[in-house]
């Protein structure tokens, strides 16, 4: 059986533009999750040039 993927979308909250898109396995437990999600969030925050309290992520709806 398959692994479901869950596909996140990390966002600039001044300007509303998706700035990076993320995938992740949908076996890990929610505190991994959140975990790894903060990990990608301060990388597209150093690698733009944005704050990081400027990104928020949310889960893309398929």
């Amino acid at each position: 059986m398959k692994v479901a993927e869950k596909h996140y979308k990390f966002i600039n909250s001044k300007t509303g533009y998706v700035i990076y898109h993320y995938t992740l396995k949908g076996d890990l437990n929610e505190t991994d999750v959140k975990a790894e999600l903060e990990k990608v969030k301060a990388d597209v925050a150093t690698k733009n040039a944005i704050f990081l309290d400027t990104i928020y992520w949310e889960e893309e709806k398929e």
